[in-house]
């Protein structure tokens, strides 16, 4: 018989393990001698030592899976609990509960951590559904669209969440979606209705632009190319492919009659700057009656100017305001020395003066007698009442002697 501190071979061939319950039949050999049987079950032990060694290192250091693990413990467990091996098997058993507890542990740390995932991605999701329920009411277009396409990509990237609930974040996801599409599709269509109206419009406005390119009625002609022109800005955009060409065609027929009406304004505007001379010539030989000394002799020399005046045509529009504006100051400078001839020789006039200005003097000297009464009587406060009054009657008797001075008395 062959023994070790965790075996023996008895005198049959019958190898036996030793265990805290007691000796546990581990084979039978009969192939030779029991050194050798006791040497080949303990090779079979330190195999499993390896092999628990090699699955230690795998759950700690590799994202083997808990089922996985749980397998590989349980066959290796299996083959500790037949006892076929020559060893501390209870040591063995003690790893593989050890291994149990980390795997356990993993476990429950991936399912805290998917359950953290799940978490994220909701939230995540939620607040995709939120901003593409907001995109949905924009009308900026391209934008939002673009928005709306970088969304789809950054669900993608997201895990899954429980069927009910993906699929509902997905339902409110894509019904934003295709609202947004929708009421985009809409604003376009409305839009392409809206440019065929501009086009017919402007195919209007360049018909008549063209028709008026060749007229010689300056005036009201661009009059109604500056109306064609609001009525073009009014009518808003045609379809890209028509607009140009509209516009060159219609800006084409304008530059046409306005280079005709620039070329007869030029010689129209020289014409003027000659008149213009002229007139200037006579707006100083008028400001030279001025002032009026020589009423009557200012009144003839000025008659024959304005004659002269008028007999020489227009002058450019820009200049005539203030050449014209000398020649008014010349005609008010006489009509006022004839309303202060008139006032100097006109009796009923200066009766009515000296009739103000009398009555203005009474009431003064009055006033000026009361005012002393009252002082004299210690009544200051109706004195200084009386003399505001009476500063207001100065003033008006002042301004009545300024007016009668103008008579000549």
């Amino acid at each position: 018989m062959s023994s070790d501190p965790w075996g023996r071979v008895d005198e049959t061939g019958t190898v036996y393990v030793r265990t805290s319950e007691g000796e546990k039949v581990v084979g039978s050999w009969q192939a030779g001698s029991p050194e050798e049987a006791l040497a080949y079950f303990e090779r079979k032990y330190e195999g499993l030592v390896v092999e628990i060694g090699l699955l230690e290192k795998r759950v700690k250091t590799t994202d083997l899976s808990a089922k996985d693990a749980t397998a590989a413990i349980d066959h290796i467990r299996g083959q500790i609990d037949e006892h076929h091996a020559v060893g501390d098997l209870e040591a063995l058993s003690k790893r593989l509960d050890a291994l149990v507890a980390s795997v356990e542990a993993r476990r429950e740390e991936r399912k805290a951590q998917k359950a953290k995932q799940t978490d994220e991605a909701r939230h995540a999701k939620e607040a995709l559904v939120a901003e593409a329920e907001e995109l949905a009411q924009s009308e900026q277009w391209r934008a939002a669209g673009e928005r709306l396409r970088a969304l789809v990509d950054t669900w993608k990237g997201l895990p899954r969440l429980d069927r009910k609930s993906d699929d509902e974040l997905w339902h409110r996801f894509s019904h934003a979606r295709s609202a947004f599409s929708k009421r985009r599709k809409a604003h376009f269509a409305a839009l392409d209705a809206q440019r065929e109206v501009a086009r017919q419009t402007k195919e209007r406005l360049v018909a008549e632009a063209e028709a008026l390119s060749g007229s010689t009625d300056w005036g009201p002609t661009a009059a109604r190319y500056r109306e064609l022109m609001a009525e073009w800005k009014a009518a808003g955009r045609a379809q890209r492919e028509h607009e140009e060409d509209l516009w060159n065609r219609f800006r084409g027929a304008q530059d046409i009659f306005f280079a005709a009406r620039s070329g007869v304004f030029a010689e129209r505007d020289a014409e003027q700057s000659e008149n213009l001379k002229l007139k200037e010539e006579l707006a100083v030989e008028a400001e030279k009656l001025v002032p009026v000394t020589d009423l009557k002799g200012a009144r003839a020399a000025f008659r024959s100017i304005n004659e002269r005046w008028e007999a020489i045509g227009h002058v450019p529009r820009d200049a005539r305001p203030k050449v014209e504006g000398r020649m008014h100051a010349v005609e008010r400078a006489i009509q006022e020395a004839e309303e202060a001839e008139w006032r100097r020789t006109n009796p009923e006039a200066r009766a009515r003066a000296e009739g103000l200005t009398g009555q203005l003097q009474a009431a003064v000297d009055k006033l000026r007698s009361q005012i002393d009464a009252a002082r004299a009587a210690g009544n200051n406060a109706k004195a200084d009442k009386l003399s505001r009054e009476l500063e207001g009657r100065q003033a008006l008797l002042d301004q009545a002697l300024k007016g009668l001075e103008e008579f000549g008395g």
